[in-house]
């Protein structure tokens, strides 16, 4: 617009300095006032132009922002999941260290007691908030000596003996996520988080105990609480017998 008025302001001078103005015929009057409405509309039509392709412009920009917001989200996401991995290495890490002292164990004979399993056997799983709150890990991984039950999610110990026990939980933040290991109906050590901004949570713990053979060991939500699982082993429990005792 402002582009505009300066055009015509230019115009209006010209008309006025231009020589001979005023001292032709009133036709050569009319023909030069319709030249000069001409070139008018011919800058009229070049402003809106230059209006349009501005236009084309500020949708680019907004189109760009758009990308920029993009890459970010997804970077945030590849940090992300760079995060999660490293909990799953250090998960596997700790798993390798236990397969480590079950094969010394085997070496020196005596009880093999040993199991492993995560809550999801197929698809996704999301667990609680319920009022029953056991976990029940149906992907077995192992089970030597058949101490575990797959259908209650209790670990029932054969024998005597001290027991290292491990677990870990996996959620977002909308609930508390966490879960607590219980020993016949006594809860012994848990893993908690508040919900949060920050999408996601994982934790994990491990304790050594003392088993008399029959003692039931399992893994119940905390209240209001929710856990996530899949394929990827986000949430499970494991143990194994240390030595007889």
């Amino acid at each position: 617009m402002e582009l505009k008025v300066v055009c015509l302001l230019t115009l209006l001078g010209v008309l006025f300095v231009e020589p001979g103005f005023g001292q032709r015929g009133d036709i050569d009057i009319i023909e030069w006032l319709k030249d000069k409405v001409e070139f008018i509309k011919k800058l009229e039509e070049k402003l809106k132009e230059v209006e349009g392709r501005q236009n084309d412009f500020d949708a680019l920009e907004t189109k760009l922002n758009v990308t920029v917001d993009e890459v970010t989200r997804q970077k945030a996401e590849m940090d992300k999941l760079k995060k999660e991995n490293e909990g799953l290495q250090t998960r596997l890490n700790a798993t390798e260290e236990e397969v480590d002292k079950l094969k010394q164990n085997s070496a020196k004979g005596g009880p093999q007691i040993a199991f492993s399993a995560s809550l999801a056997n197929f698809g996704e799983i999301y667990k609680g908030p319920c009022t029953d709150k056991a976990l029940i890990f149906k992907r077995v991984f192992s089970n030597t000596g058949n101490g575990y039950d797959p259908n209650t999610g209790i670990f029932t110990a054969p024998v005597n003996g001290l027991y290292f026990l491990s677990f870990s939980t996996y959620g977002y933040n909308t609930h508390v996520m966490g879960a607590i290991l219980m020993k016949n109906g006594v809860s012994q050590i848990s893993t908690y988080d508040y919900p949060s901004s920050d999408g996601s949570d994982s934790s994990s713990n491990a304790v050594v105990l003392q088993l008399d053979g029959g003692d039931k060991v399992y893994m119940e939500l905390w209240d209001n609480g929710r856990v996530f699982d899949n394929m990827s082993g986000h949430t499970t429990f494991s143990g194994f017998l240390v030595f007889p005792a």
